[in-house]
């Protein structure tokens, strides 16, 4: 069975990397744009399948089916409510950032304040990746492969030291495609393997709901879900739970705002799109096939813990992996590892493309060599990609024992997430705040959440009282009233005009705003279908024990 599990893995890997080689193998990376922007030239469909999967790692695999087995089907807030978020991208913030012809949101930070905020912005994003966001995507990576393939049991080492091993192949992987391949190599390698990931999340869920039904098929699972767990079908959070109904208008929606419509990792691809319409289209799509993601990303998590709720210390990080194991059969095994590889490749080749583009536009272009050539300058990425890298594989399996990895994930990434959207808002939006107002908000933004959070007595008042997704709204309104007030103290001499570059046709595609409506009202539409209130006036337990426990025998 090993056998079988390895030789098709081997196969699908393979044949995503043999294609990615046929469709980018005639591209030219020594110019900044052709290796950093794909030489503008992604389409809707690799714009979609690159934003997709970059998103759709380990992290939400493992993380948001974890979130899952506690707490049910509320968590799917971080897959449906982000449509918002993707239709204010579409119409707001991707033909702003198009118009000015940037590759990264420090730079349209330098033509909208000063230099010396694009510094501060540079510097915030190259920390939060290297010791945030890809050691998390490289921890979730390795616990997710260690789990499907049981690495422990078949090389006989421990689950330590199995993680150091499965973090440091994934990371090798994923710098010779970011480093060496750019990011168009990224965008088609993220487009294959999205292939491979739906179908092999959709397998997940039909196998796994045929094992809860005992024979009996699909629907007989499912019936047998809705009927014991009523409760973990509840598209509310309540107040103790894990993503409380009143955050998703504070908090969550600000978290998401910034991920799909500032994050650099993410956007980084609309930046590389032929026009505004392919861009918009691309979005879009997106946000059509984040509507499905709680059948894959938070579905699984119900059905491991209807599977495995009674098992003593049973974790919720491990849900979805042991789930994988149990129902998939060896070849099909095989074919999802391959798809979860290259999940966790996506997302660590996306996120350090990104850390490569601005360390050498932003940091070494910028501060350091501003005469260099664009080859050298496409060279200090590779070179700093590298040593990122190494960073980030030494520091992953340190992440071990968190008890909500999703959770830890978002609550980080508030750090930088909250400041920088502040101030991108605040910049489109007014013309006459200056740039001491941006360098200001950046710096108290994330000196007050870094506060909130690892100062034990301010962390604990803060759960206390408003709990930590408010915290953040809150802290959000602080950095842009207080921007709006050094506005109005001391403005800028003349009103800021956003410069068309030149670069990308604007011309919108003329379908965005009904198709953005449409979008709208399928969230509206999924929630009230899922919704009960009830919750919301009482405190529900999050680990109710199943009446009803099917044992599934390992292959």
């Amino acid at each position: 069975m090993l056998t079988i599990t390895l030789l098709s893995f081997v196969v699908c890997t393979g044949l995503v990397a043999f294609g990615t080689w046929v469709i980018t193998r005639r591209d030219q990376h020594t110019g900044t744009s052709g290796y950093f922007l794909a030489g503008r030239s992604l389409g809707a469909v690799f714009i979609c399948g690159s934003l997709l999967l970059t998103n759709l790692s380990t992290e939400q695999l493992i993380g948001l089916n974890g979130d899952a087995f506690k707490d049910g089907l509320h968590v799917m807030a971080w897959e449906v409510f982000t449509v918002i978020s993707l239709v204010l991208m579409a119409l707001f913030f991707l033909p702003k950032f198009l118009k000015s012809g940037i590759a990264t949101v420090p730079q349209y930070l330098e033509l909208r304040f000063n230099h010396t905020t694009q510094a501060i912005c540079n510097i915030i994003f190259l920390i939060a990746y290297a010791v945030i966001l890809l050691p998390i995507i490289l921890y979730t990576g390795g616990t997710g492969l260690s789990d499907i393939v049981d690495i422990t049991g078949i090389l006989g080492i421990s689950k330590t030291s199995a993680l150091w091993l499965m973090v440091w192949i994934v990371g090798i992987l994923g710098s010779i495609y970011a480093i060496f391949g750019g990011l168009r190599a990224v965008a088609v390698s993220d487009t294959l393997n999205g292939v491979l990931l739906l179908t092999g999340g959709f397998m997940i869920v039909g196998f796994g709901l045929a094992a809860v039904g005992k024979g009996e098929g699909m629907l007989a699972g499912l019936n047998i879900l809705t009927t014991t767990h009523p409760e973990r079908f509840n598209s509310i959070g309540g107040p103790k739970q894990s993503v409380p109904f009143s955050t998703l208008f504070t908090g969550v929606i600000m978290l998401c705002t910034f991920y799909w419509c500032t994050n650099q990792q993410i956007i980084q691809r609309t930046l590389a799109a032929k026009n505004l319409a392919e861009g918009q289209k691309g979005v879009l799509l997106t946000g059509l096939l984040k509507l499905l993601g709680p059948l894959y990303l938070v579905l699984p998590g119900i059905i491991a813990f209807h599977l495995y709720a009674n098992q003593p210390d049973f974790k919720p990080v491990n849900a979805y992996g042991t789930l994988v194991r149990d129902v998939l059969p060896a070849p099909l095994t095989g074919f999802f590892l391959a798809a979860i590889v290259g999940a966790v490749l996506s997302s660590f080749n996306s996120a350090l493309n990104s850390t490569c583009t601005i360390f050498s536009l932003g940091i070494y272009k910028g501060l350091l060599r501003k005469d260099a050539s664009e080859a050298e300058v496409v060279n200090s990425g590779k070179w700093f990609g590298f040593a990122i890298a190494i960073v980030s594989m030494s520091l992953a399996p340190l992440l071990a024992g968190q008890d909500s990895i999703f959770g830890y994930l978002q609550q980080m990434n508030a750090i930088y997430f909250i400041p920088i959207l502040a101030v991108v808002m605040v910049g489109m939006l007014t013309r006459r705040v200056p740039a001491v107002a941006a360098n200001v908000g950046l710096i108290m933004g994330v000196s007050l959440i870094a506060l909130g959070y690892f100062i034990p007595s301010f962390d604990q008042a803060i759960k206390n009282s408003v709990g930590g997704f408010h915290f953040i709204g809150i802290v959000f309104a602080i950095i842009v009233i207080t921007m709006l007030i050094i506005g109005q103290i001391a403005p800028r001499t003349e009103a800021w005009e956003q410069k068309y570059s030149g670069d990308v046709d604007m011309t919108p595609w003329r379908h965005v705003v009904p198709a953005s409506i449409g979008l709208l009202i399928a969230v509206a539409a999924i929630y009230l279908y899922f919704a009960d209130f009830s919750v919301l006036s009482t405190a529900p337990t999050s680990t109710t024990v199943p009446t009803t426990v099917i044992e599934v025998a390992p292959k």
